[in-house]
């Protein structure tokens, strides 16, 4: 067996021969966290680069249907709201930094607003707050029905392009971060014009989704881990990896793209059903289909083997309003297949949607490596805990990505770049490999063995093989922007097995089939990650109480 040996840096890098920028704070990523941070840095006079590996409408962010998570209605509380994240979170949450995450809510919706983000209200003013799976009261916020993510996008990638004190680069992919004297102090990244280097005084990373390591998911296809392969790498902590949030509801038709059908949806009164038209969420939680994200999964798979199914069914037919106005996409997409969301259920089965775990960091966004930060998606800040309240990150990523960003400019230093770096050592014999069927075999494995039931037998299968296509992968000595992505997609893999291997029972997005029971006695505590010396994955255990973890 090859244990994962991951070097610090997938190329070299020669400072004499490669066109170096400069910038006080570079951000990697262009999503809600990455452009909150960008923003606020610049607005503490600090010159930034934001860089995006895709166009800016193809962030995750952008994919979001569901909305932002306030408390916005007078019948409501922040209370409730703590209470509905502590609940779903399987007792490893942060209260602490949740309660001071939640109470910044109607703050971080009034910024987008300020931006110019048009969010749903009624005739008479007022927000129209939808519900959705884990929340005790409707409270999310969102635009255009089910296009929330879009309008977001919108407004954030306009204030981004037009601030002065932002340079932005879309379709720029970073490939290695690159330290001097125990600080990070750049990047190596690829662009349409050819391999450069960024010299920063500050890094902050904000490109965390990783969905698509998993056969199934909600993820655009730029998902990948890179952010947190990179900080993995460049020698950060990692943590609650072996937390991965699957969305109950993707739709499912053999050969199509999958396409998030949000919990809003539910919130509104749509019912699950299998192929006999039986409803089974009633009985099996006392919120039925509004039962954190988890519950309902877990059910829509056993339900799909009970009744020897690919799929269940979502219902619409028994909504008060029209679902055609009310879903807008959803109904387009839909009609596309032929699918009269008013009267045709829609097939639906479970797809990975968002990753808890990522680089550990205080609650302003630092790692544990000096001058690298990480928000949003690509952070481990233990808000969420073992699960994540429904639409409770798109408020994390406004409100400590702003944090973060001012944070980062306090930081911010004159850098050196290291003179030379160098790759992975050439091997004698590199292996020739079909990349396309080493991504399919990935995704697979990890939908059936890191998937949402897992098992130990299944998992150090599933380590050994993960690690032995790393080996190969780097052996072959990848060389282009493909071979890059694959590798943090084996890494971040290897990540997630192995801490889902040491987590001996259940809690929350975690579930084993051989340890089907939450035991807070021995694991009420957070796994940290980190890369040794040799390059391999090296397990640590966090505090019992993890509000007492500073870090």
């Amino acid at each position: 067996m090859h244990a994962l040996h991951s070097p610090p840096h997938l190329g070299s890098f020669d400072s004499r021969k490669t066109p170096v920028l400069k910038t006080d704070v570079l951000v990697i990523g262009a999503g809600i966290a990455g452009a909150a941070a960008a923003l606020s840095a610049a607005d503490q006079g600090k010159s930034v680069l934001c860089l995006s590996k895709t166009a800016f409408e193809e962030t995750n962010t952008a994919y979001a249907q569901g909305g932002v998570a306030a408390v916005l209605d007078a019948e409501d509380s922040p209370q409730s709201h703590l209470a509905d994240t502590l609940a779903v979170g399987g007792g490893i949450a942060d209260a602490e930094l949740a309660k001071s995450i939640l109470e910044r809510g109607p703050e971080a919706v009034a910024w987008l607003e300020a931006l110019g983000a048009s969010f749903d209200r009624d005739a008479a003013g007022s927000y129209l707050l939808g519900r959705e799976g884990g929340h005790s009261r409707s409270r999310v916020v969102h635009a255009n029905g089910d296009a929330t993510g879009i309008e977001i996008q919108r407004v954030l990638s306009a204030a981004l392009m037009a601030h002065t004190q932002i340079t932005c680069m879309t379709h720029t992919f970073v490939r290695d971060l690159l330290s001097s004297a125990d600080r990070c102090v750049g990047a190596v990244i690829l662009t349409e014009r050819g391999e450069m280097a960024v010299e920063a005084g500050a890094v902050i990373l904000a490109a965390g989704g990783a969905g698509q390591v998993y056969r199934e998911t909600t993820n655009p296809i730029g998902a990948c881990g890179d952010g947190v392969a990179l900080a993995f790498r460049a020698g950060a902590t990692l943590a609650d990896m072996e937390f991965v949030q699957f969305h109950p509801t993707t739709l499912y038709i053999a050969g199509a793209s999958r396409f998030l059908i949000t919990e809003v949806v539910r919130g509104a009164g749509a019912k699950l059903r299998d192929r006999e038209g039986k409803r089974f969420m009633e009985g099996l939680h006392p919120l039925a289909e509004l039962a954190p994200r988890d519950v309902v999964s877990r059910a829509i798979l056993q339900r799909m083997v009970d009744t020897d199914d690919t799929h269940v069914y979502l219902d619409l037919s028994g909504l008060d309003r029209d679902p055609h106005q009310q879903f807008p996409s959803i109904s387009r997409i839909c009609r596309a297949f032929d699918i009269d969301i008013a009267k045709d259920p829609i097939p639906v089965r479970p797809g990975a949607h968002y990753f808890l775990g990522g680089v550990r960091v205080d609650g302003q966004g630092r790692s544990d490596v000096d001058g690298l930060f990480a928000v949003g998606e690509a952070a481990a800040t233990f808000f969420h805990g073992a699960n994540r309240l429904a639409s409770n990150s798109l408020l994390e990523g406004a409100v400590l990505g702003m944090a973060a960003g001012v944070v980062a400019a306090e930081d911010s230093r004159p850098a050196t770049l290291p003179s030379r770096v160098e790759g992975p050592p050439a091997s004698e014999n590199p292996p020739r490999l079909h990349l396309d069927d080493m991504l399919y075999s990935l995704k697979s494995l990890m939908w059936r063995q890191v998937g949402l039931i897992r098992d130990h037998q299944g998992l150090i299968e599933a380590r050994e093989r993960i690690d032995l296509w790393h080996h190969y992968l780097l052996a072959s000595r990848p060389a282009d922007q493909r071979g890059y992505e694959l590798t943090n997609m084996l890494t971040v893999s290897a990540l997630v097995a192995a801490a889902a291997t040491e987590r001996e029972e259940s809690r929350g997005t975690h579930f084993r089939s051989d340890h089907p029971d939450r035991n807070d006695r021995r694991w009420c505590r957070h796994l940290m990650l980190r890369r040794n010396e040799k390059g391999a994955i090296a397990v640590l255990e966090g505090n019992l109480n993890p509000a007492s973890d500073s870090r």
